[in-house]
């Protein structure tokens, strides 16, 4: 089955004008970057099949029927695991619902179009022993092997997303002034997702931690910091604007960067075996939030601490979380009526 070649994100002429009336649209919802990447992505992994090449700006919204939607989604199948058709489902059922309210199509169709059913399951968080082993790793000598090695930088990032329950997009966003030191710590203002924004306090360990990291990004890159500021300023040798992480570049961190890092870090550990496949920083997080199940943290706490809508999606982690689950269900007073009658 011939491949076809992904249109460069930036090039939205080789895209239809409807398209790019419904990025539009959804721009104002404030979507992260990666959301409208993953929206141009499957469009065009659908479009391209629909249309049977990769010049989309001429396709015709006459082209989108239930049957070539049916069609393109099977072949699409063919090559794609189920989370994945999920997703382009997903975008498709959003662009045509745009479509048919904006009154450019006369009902959307891809309630016809079949989809993968995903199995609901729970979190995969990191053992005691994987998270200790990674710890050991972060703390070896930070002496770099690579160009791109930066060992005081990945502690940072990857502590943050495992004490904070960060997830990748909003370590990528995060910037300098989102810490607001407190008399027992700190406290990180997250730009969340769908524009939800939440406050997590943080302990002393982890602000030294990232004071640490920008004491030597400001040996790296002196000309960024603040001209005024003394060595070993930290969190004050920086602008508010200035990105919390940034690459070997001095530039804010890429979502790419971000998680190849936190890939080698797994590696050097030796517990890459150990995380969901697919879950980097997303594994922290679910570790993050299990831990905080398993020490009795109410199922509210965590939604509002993990940016969740729901506490539904929430719960799963108190499901996961085999401590916690074990002691609320040793605290039923029926135990000890059962206890007299042995």
């Amino acid at each position: 089955m011939p491949h076809h070649a992904k249109q460069p994100d930036s090039v939205e002429t080789a895209r239809p004008q409807w398209f790019a009336a419904f990025l539009a649209d959804r721009g104002t919802r404030k979507p992260s970057a990666h959301t409208l990447k993953a929206y141009r992505q499957d469009f065009d992994a659908i479009a391209a099949l629909i249309a049977g090449g990769d010049d989309l700006s001429g396709m015709a919204l006459d082209a989108i029927t239930i049957d070539t939607l049916r069609t393109a989604f099977a072949r699409y199948a063919q090559s794609h695991e189920a989370a994945s058709i999920q997703r382009c489902w997903s975008t498709w059922n959003v662009l045509c619902t745009f479509l048919f309210t904006a009154e450019l199509m006369a009902s959307n169709p891809m309630p016809m179009v079949g989809r993968p059913k995903l199995a609901k399951t729970l979190p995969k968080a990191l053992a005691a022993d994987a998270v200790a082993a990674l710890l050991t790793a972060l703390s070896a000598d930070p002496s770099p092997q690579r160009r791109t090695d930066w060992m005081q930088r990945d502690r940072a990032l990857i502590l943050t997303a495992l004490l904070a329950g960060l997830r990748a997009d909003e370590l990528v966003r995060a910037n300098v002034g989102d810490f607001r030191r407190s008399d027992d710590g700190a406290v990180i203002h997250v730009r969340g997702k769908g524009g939800k924004d939440r406050r997590i306090p943080i302990e002393p360990a982890l602000v030294d931690i990232l004071e640490r990291y920008l004491d030597t990004r400001a040996a790296r890159f002196p000309a960024a910091a603040n001209r005024r500021s003394s060595p070993g300023a930290g969190l004050a040798a920086w602008p508010a604007a200035a990105p919390l992480f940034v690459g070997a570049d001095g530039q804010r961190i890429t979502r790419g960067t971000l998680q190849y890092r936190v890939l080698r870090a797994f590696r050097r550990a030796g517990i890459d075996a150990d995380r969901a496949r697919g879950a980097l920083v997303h594994g922290l997080r679910h570790t993050f939030a299990t831990e905080l199940a398993n020490a009795d943290v109410s199922v509210y706490a965590l939604m509002k601490l993990l940016g969740h809508e729901s506490m539904v999606t929430s719960q799963r982690y108190v499901s996961a979380a085999g401590t916690e689950t074990r002691t609320a269900a040793a605290r039923n007073t029926l135990y000890g009526l059962l206890e007299q009658h042995r």
